[in-house]
């Protein structure tokens, strides 16, 4: 298949950047890694008429760290460099375990965090994660900046909130607890370059007592039109003393929530099915291991 043509545009510095976007407005497509952008102008699904290349861009790229405040990863930042950043793997391991499972190693050393959100797709491997542990994205343009937490961000399937002129610069994430653990997971046809048909992540703190539920967030992909996040998991578990009997009945609550779809990959049973298993494998690994720290 052969792509439109197109005008390549690639600035060098956030000012331009922001100009040129703001200029051409919704004949152009902004372009980190590609990896979903160009299969999508090759499948003819888009044509835009100017493609604006913001990896040049030194602000928009790289991962920095202060102890107490949390990380910024920016947009262009290669999935690959977050699977192997050790302070990734340190901090935030559910992030850097998922960055490791998405696609090919190939595509992962293309693909950017910020492409992998704005792609918007509900099987998305990094909004999980992210989502479960707090992240906010920052969206900026030459009027100033705007940051909220990134499933406000994901509208739904191809949707962001992304205005004309603006592109998403950063992500933010918030110091993790020394108590919290979080635990990502995913189910697809195969166990490598596949397209999940679920994917869960959790992260859970418990209380001095080391059996008290103090916090629990529990976050589904591809089984909602955006990551979605559970209230029922939370009000069930959250004060309770943790056991098996109640993880059992969170995530029969989970799959009460989700809203899954039959498609090429997975039927909807399957999927439903794959969400109680998920939530009660993650639930149990996130309890085991918050009681080590």
């Amino acid at each position: 298949m052969y792509m439109n043509n197109f005008e390549y545009l690639a600035p060098k510095t956030p000012g331009e950047a922001f100009e040129v976007v703001s200029r051409l407005g919704s004949k152009a497509r902004i372009l980190a890694g590609g990896t979903d952008l160009l299969v999508l102008m090759k499948d003819k699904i888009i044509s835009p008429e100017y493609l604006i290349d913001i990896n040049n861009i030194e602000e928009f790229k790289g991962i920095k760290y202060e102890p107490g405040k949390g990380m910024e990863i920016g947009a262009t930042t290669k999935i690959a460099e977050i699977q192997y950043s050790e302070i990734v793997k340190e901090k935030y391991p559910a992030l850097a375990h998922a960055a490791g499972e998405l696609g090919s190693s190939q595509v992962r050393h293309m693909g950017t965090i910020g492409g992998n959100s704005c792609n918007a797709s509900p099987s998305g491997e990094t909004p999980t994660p992210l989502v479960a542990y707090g992240a906010t994205v920052v969206v900026s343009s030459a009027a100033g900046e705007r940051e909220m937490p990134l499933e406000a961000f994901i509208q739904g399937v191809r949707k962001i909130d992304l205005k004309e002129g603006e592109i998403l610069t950063k992500f933010k994430l918030p110091e993790p607890s020394p108590k919290l653990v979080a635990k990502y997971a995913y189910m697809g046809a195969r166990d490598a370059n596949e397209i999940d048909c679920v994917n869960m992540a959790v992260a859970l703190e418990l209380e001095a007592d080391k059996k008290t539920v103090k916090s629990v967030k529990l976050v589904m992909g591809s089984v909602f039109i955006k990551p979605l996040v559970s209230t029922a998991v939370p009000a069930l578990l959250t004060g309770q003393k943790f056991s098996d009997e109640l993880a059992a009945k969170a995530a029969e609550a989970a799959q009460g929530e989700a809203k899954p779809i039959t498609d090429i990959r997975a039927s909807e049973e399957y999927r439903s099915e794959i969400v109680g298993v998920l939530a009660r494998r993650l639930l149990k690994e996130a309890f085991a291991a918050a009681q080590e720290v």
